[in-house]
């Protein structure tokens, strides 16, 4: 059971990493026009740009995900098969994997990269350093 609520664990933070880089891009492209200034927050920036350069990264040297890895090895010590979970697991999975080849993930992943990096160019952060010059 204690396996069973590890899988199901990692598989909530797995959701919740692709929720950050999804939903972040979403917030910081409809904060822009409003003025919210945490969207420009320089160490949120840095961790979302830096959290979907690691994805297209491990996708491009074809790494599996170390949190789908981890989750499926705690399903196996749990006596599940891979993908054979519970409820709440089910359903994030049907959110998070679908069946396509290896380069689909690549394209996907580098375009939503250069999509954030281009947030990040047409919507810049501010640099904490530069704004205390400015005071």
């Amino acid at each position: 059971m204690r396996y069973l609520f590890l899988a199901d664990a990692v598989l909530v933070v797995h959701a919740l990493y692709v929720i950050f880089i999804l939903g972040g891009l979403i917030m910081i492209l409809l904060g822009a026009g409003p003025g919210w200034q945490w969207v420009r927050n320089f160490r949120f920036r840095i961790l979302h740009l830096a959290a979907i350069i690691v994805v297209a990264l491990q996708s491009w040297m074809e790494i599996i995900c170390p949190l789908t890895t981890l989750e499926m090895y705690f399903r196996q010590k749990a006596g599940q098969p891979a993908y054979r979970e519970t409820f709440v697991a089910h359903w994030l999975h049907e959110l998070l994997f679908y069946e396509a080849p290896f380069r689909v993930f690549n394209l996907a992943y580098t375009i939503f990269a250069l999509a954030v990096f281009g947030a990040w160019l047409l919507i810049p952060p501010e640099i904490p350093w530069k704004k205390q010059a400015k005071g």
